[in-house]
């Protein structure tokens, strides 16, 4: 028996959570039990090659799918680096490793080659454990089997609750994971949080198999599996918060600077762009162009506790900005390579307005009636750019064709097209 399965003997899907209609009629309403030591006791943190190397034999040596998990410090350090990694495997127990220390675990990640990966919102970790050489072949994402399973809550605590009917600790989601040395109390939640994550795989298998969509899941893992990583995003000073409030060229310039500058300082000093300087105090200065440091200490983010240095610092982005010839200066919004925003369909083209609107009514119907989300049936963007664009000839061969030429899953192919050519020909 697995970790959970020993301690609680169940066949059947407890309901404390929150779970999908259980056509058996299932209805276990037991209290969940708190979950508040790790099985073996919180494992020392591995911080050196030679106990790296006793974890890589262990784990290579363990049975069964590898549960893992990272810590990042979102929100106090730059960028999205791994501060922690933990996993779980059978005959291995778990392990807590220094990414600091250690930072290169390609010899991990290659020790686990063929092996399934068990994660909760792998889309979230994959990219910082890419970092450090760990890259699955193969994996299962808890989060997406509970989406996909009609789960109403699928954070990692509300599944374990309602699936397992244990509680997690999740007081230090939102810590600074980049503290050495890390609390107990830390260490405890952190290896916690891969106790169980195989067993709740096992059960989310189950599920996804009796609702008949197991199929579907393992098409959604494999897409995540072979993603390439994500490509730098165009123009990120576009999203600073707040920039709907500014709309001339010059204010968009100040903005791109400041934003650029405070990057630059940020990674320089390791730490939040947010707290070297507030999107608000970015949007404020670009919408007031200070004439001097003087003016720009009296806007808000720039107060009395912000040094001359700083100030100047800030002031000369603006001034940079603001000496720009106006064919320098950034366009307002930003080229669309796709459909035009939904908003402007009905002046634009109004029969592909009429069309997104009965194919947005059908897959809503069709999410409702599979008991998922609509944007895991078929994605947002898939169905705008078919409506705006729909095939020459619309029929079932056309429409599929198009669904998979814009990503779209064989099983997301199979259940839409149908819905999809109705709408497109209503």
């Amino acid at each position: 028996m697995t970790d959970a399965q020993d301690t609680a003997a169940d066949s059947s899907l407890r309901t404390t959570g929150g779970t999908p209609p259980d056509d058996a009629g299932s209805s276990a309403t037991e209290a969940p039990t708190p979950l508040l030591e790790p099985r073996e006791g919180i494992p020392p943190v591995v911080t050196d090659e030679d106990a790296l190397a006793r974890v890589v034999a262990a784990f290579a040596a363990g049975s069964g799918p590898v549960a893992v998990d990272a810590e990042r410090a979102s929100g106090y350090r730059y960028g999205q680096r791994a501060y922690l990694v933990q996993l779980r495997r059978a005959g291995a127990g778990t392990a807590l490793i220094d990414p600091v220390a250690c930072p290169d675990l390609s010899g991990l990640g290659e020790a686990l080659s063929g092996v399934e990966w068990v994660l909760h919102a792998a889309t979230q970790d994959l990219p910082c454990l890419r970092e450090i050489g760990m890259v699955p072949s193969s994996l299962f994402d808890t989060e997406l089997a509970g989406r996909l399973a009609g789960f109403p809550r699928v954070g990692l605590g509300a599944m374990v609750e309602g699936v397992l009917g244990f509680v997690l600790e999740k007081g230090h989601s939102a810590v600074d994971w980049s503290t050495r040395p890390l609390p107990e109390p830390w260490l405890r939640y952190a290896a916690l949080d891969v106790e169980l994550l195989v067993d709740l795989r096992d059960a989310l298998e189950k599920e996804l198999d009796r609702q008949g969509k197991l199929e579907w899941a393992r098409q959604e893992f494999d897409a995540i599996a072979s993603a390439p990583p994500a490509e730098p995003r165009k123009d990120p000073w576009r999203r600073t918060s707040g920039m709907h409030k500014v709309r001339r060229r010059r204010q968009l310039g100040v903005v791109r600077e400041l934003w650029q500058t405070r990057d630059r300082i940020a990674q320089k000093r390791d730490v939040s762009p947010g707290k070297v300087l507030g999107d608000a105090a970015i949007v404020e200065a670009a919408l007031a162009l200070p004439a001097n440091a003087h003016a720009l200490a009296a806007l808000t983010g720039f107060g009395h506790r912000m040094g001359r240095r700083q100030l100047e610092q800030w002031q000369a982005a603006v001034d940079r900005a603001k000496a720009l010839p106006e064919s320098a200066l950034p366009l307002p919004g930003q080229p669309v390579t796709g459909p035009p925003p939904p908003r402007a369909w009905a002046d634009k083209d109004p029969a592909a307005a009429a069309r997104l609107s009965a194919a947005r009514a059908a897959v809503s119907a069709l999410a409702e009636q599979l008991t998922m989300p609509q944007e895991n049936l078929i994605t947002p963007d898939t169905v705008r750019r078919l409506c705006w664009e729909p095939p020459k000839v619309v029929d079932a061969e056309t429409v599929g064709a198009a669904l998979a030429g814009y990503g779209a899953r064989p099983w997301q192919v199979e259940q839409v097209t149908a819905a999809l050519v109705t709408a497109l020909t209503a």
